[in-house]
């Protein structure tokens, strides 16, 4: 029986967890924002503006004590295109080849919609 009351105790703490400040509409109801997860995907071509974006979007949430995760680094993506030199077919078969790389980073955040959209 006790442990059907700490249980209990844990499952109101946790849901208890997932709401913060109470907000009071005009009949003077009070509704509790809820907190959200919130995951933040990031994608570029050039690998230090996305680091420094992340380092940013980190800071500014720790300043604000939410809860972050990451920034997870997704594997690269590289587009190829390898296409011939000469545009007539003509003359030795040359070829080039170009790729461009895309860079994802996720980032996850455990705070109300209202407090995200400030960041």
């Amino acid at each position: 029986y006790s442990e059907v009351i700490k249980s209990d105790r844990n499952m109101a703490t946790a849901a208890a967890a997932a709401y913060t400040k109470k907000e009071v509409d005009a009949a003077g109801v009070a509704e509790p924002e809820k907190v959200h997860r919130i995951r933040i995907t990031l994608t570029s071509r050039n690998v230090k503006n996305l680091e420094k974006v992340c380092a940013d979007l980190k800071n500014k949430a720790n300043e604000q004590n939410l809860a972050v995760s990451g920034p997870v680094r997704l594997p690269t993506k590289i587009l190829r295109i390898t296409t011939r030199k000469a545009p007539s077919g003509e003359g030795t078969n040359t070829w080039d080849r170009f790729q461009m790389r895309i860079h994802k980073r996720l980032i996850d955040l455990h705070a109300p919609s209202d407090v995200v959209k400030k960041l």
